[in-house]
């Protein structure tokens, strides 16, 4: 059964908010509607012809990227260059492509978690934190028969959530007063006369992504034809993501144990690297694809090697000043083992409508190794 674009972004989104996407990043939708029906959704870490051609064969509907092949804005759509052509191609077969970036790399479950997890890394942390939610504070006044129910339907939406702990509230007896006017409907009491009522002032914690969704809760279950509240912002530190992790190998492996480790896990043919091959490295710092730009922040931290890509010949230099061990497996190995998890994901999740889920089989590395 066919579902919507839409629905699919939804749980795309889910697992990689697109709020925790890099500010200059191109995510989201890049062609198609969010409204057109899809039957077969096609994953793939980068898009070239080959492989539109092997979705189109397969019937997809919609692409789901990890680079987007339209990151610059085009200056023209030619279909004798390579990337009109590939546009054209798109439009002309109907599909809705969608890409999921640095979004994906930051998102818990991404493509940072999934390298740390691959390595087997214990007491795992940001390298580098990107981005913060928000928090609110919810105070809604209910009176004393209804609030259980109104708490019961906010929590559920997601209000009151402390660490391990779930339906947090601080409650405190009060009376309310109100008058309702000539156009009122008001639950208790009569139009004209002012009202006294025992009341439960209800106050709890809301992250800002959970906002409308509670609010829409509290509304819906509060007896009130006006339930009153108030919503605070708040200083205290949401949940935090962002790009790279940091952690512990389970026991201590020389570097050259390490590459080994990585070649196999990563399932690549090489990796280039600097530092002395018989030293210890045990705490690691991880970037899937170009992370040079925290190399500093993996020596800050006192990793012992750091493992990302595209490093180029100064910047290894820079690792070999700040003694810190530095393997490079490649853009296409650090970030390609997340496209297998994303799929796996909304195949789960897409298993009553049965949409066909696939992943490309000619996505490679476009570099060979002598």
């Amino acid at each position: 059964m066919a579902v919507s674009c839409q629905s699919i972004i939804n749980l795309i989104e889910r697992f990689a908010p697109k709020k925790q996407a890099e500010e200059w990043d191109q995510v989201g939708l890049q062609i198609g509607s969010p409204a057109q029906k899809v039957n077969c959704v096609f994953f793939s870490l980068d898009l070239n012809e080959a492989i539109l051609d092997e979705a189109i064969q397969v019937g997809a509907d919609m692409l789901v990227v990890h680079h987007t092949p339209f990151f610059k804005p085009l200056q023209h759509l030619r279909t004798d260059l390579p990337q009109g052509r590939l546009l054209h191609k798109i439009v002309q077969h109907g599909l809705a492509l969608y890409a999921a970036h640095t979004n994906l790399d930051a998102a818990v479950g991404g493509v940072n978690d999934v390298l740390a997890q691959k390595l087997g890394l214990q007491q795992v942390g940001l390298l580098a934190e990107s981005w913060q939610e928000k928090l609110y504070k919810l105070v809604v006044f209910v009176p004393v028969d209804y609030t259980e129910q109104v708490c019961a339907a906010i929590s559920e939406a997601g209000a009151g959530w402390i660490g391990n702990y779930s339906h947090c509230t601080f409650r405190t007896k009060g009376t309310g007063t109100f008058l309702p006017l000539a156009e009122a409907n008001p639950f208790l009491d009569e139009k004209g006369e002012l009202a006294r009522v025992e009341e439960i002032r209800v106050e709890t914690i809301v992250p800002e992504g959970k906002l409308s969704k509670v609010l829409q809760a509290m509304l819906k279950f509060h007896p009130y034809e006006e339930g009153a509240y108030d919503l605070y912002p708040l200083a205290n530190e949401g949940a935090k993501t962002g790009l790279g992790r940091i952690g512990f190998l389970p026991e201590a492996l020389t570097l050259q144990e390490f590459n080994r480790l990585v070649k196999d896990k990563l399932n690549i043919p090489m990796v280039r690297y600097c530092g002395d091959l018989a030293q210890k490295v045990e705490k690691v710092a991880v970037c899937g694809g170009s992370g040079a730009s925290l190399l500093n922040r993996a020596a800050f931290l006192g990793a012992h090697v750091y493992l990302t890509a595209d490093i180029k010949y100064h910047e290894a230099q820079e690792a070999q000043a700040l003694g810190l061990a530095l393997v490079d497996g490649g853009h296409f190995g650090t970030e390609n083992p997340i496209v297998a998890v994303l799929a796996d994901y909304v195949k789960v999740e897409l298993a009553k409508d049965q949409v066909r889920v696939v992943s490309s089989n000619l996505s490679s590395d476009p570099f060979r190794f002598l």
